[in-house]
């Protein structure tokens, strides 16, 4: 029995190709298409993690020259005039619709509450940015294996009705079928890993972004009183003074 599937064995192994290649197109059209399915998702996938490694690097970058530049900065007023108009990252956005919206009220009561809003409102705004697309990975890290066993599961019940049409058991009729079947499942591990990981990576660098900008927020909020405070001091001393006789 041993020597009949050596047998077997060599001649499979001479009279079948198992490149990957060969595989897609010996694959039944319900098998191809969940193929031809993960591809494009593992391909989108990539697409988004490329993507997302590139913008965190800028952001980090642009994050930290911002905050030296910011609070060396006289007033928040004068670092607002003098940014440049085509600076775009979260901090940079989170600060620049602040300060719009501020600088537009002529009232100061409860500025603490307004600049609060403001803060909490723009903060949301860039972290659903950074979450564009976001979702995807975790969608295909948890879905992909589940469509690749399904299209392993049909290929196999093809193998099985090949067997029963053709009455043999030998494994030039079994073989080719189950590794076109297990084929799918390798795509599917294949799209699911990278998702999964980077999908917990990309989670991380979001919180630490939305973190950074959150301690901004507290920080501003307390710079810019106390900026105002000093303004009203100088303000009260200017209507308070009363010059000397002698000063005429």
């Amino acid at each position: 029995m041993e020597a009949d599937i050596a047998s077997q064995s060599v001649g499979l192994g001479s009279s079948v190709d198992f490149s990957l290649w060969s595989l897609f197109l010996r694959a039944d059209i319900i098998v191809k298409s969940v193929i031809v399915l993960l591809i494009a998702a593992s391909i989108y996938t990539w697409a988004i993690i490329i993507e997302k490694f590139k913008l965190f690097k800028k952001i980090n970058l642009s994050t930290q020259e911002f905050e030296e530049k910011f609070w060396k900065s006289r007033s928040a007023e004068s670092f607002y005039n003098n940014l440049p108009a085509n600076i775009d990252d979260p901090m940079s956005n989170v600060f620049k619709k602040t300060m719009q919206v501020v600088l537009k009220s002529r009232s100061r009561s409860n500025l603490n509450e307004k600049l609060s809003g403001l803060l909490e409102s723009n903060i949301e705004n860039e972290v659903n940015k950074l979450e564009k697309n976001y979702s995807f990975l975790a969608t295909v890290g948890s879905t992909a294996p589940f469509i690749g066993l399904f299209g392993t599961v049909y290929g196999i019940m093809n193998s099985f009705s090949a067997i029963a049409t053709s009455k043999s058991t030998n494994l030039t009729v079994v073989a080719p079928g189950i590794a076109e079947a297990l084929f799918a499942t390798a795509i599917g591990l294949f799209a699911a890993i990278p998702a999964v990981m980077f999908y917990n990576k990309i989670s991380s660098d979001i919180a630490r972004v939305t973190s950074n900008l959150e301690n901004f927020s507290d920080e501003f909020i307390n710079y810019f009183s106390r900026q105002i405070d000093a303004q009203m001091v100088t303000e009260d001393v200017d209507d308070n003074y009363q010059p000397d006789e002698e000063e005429y």
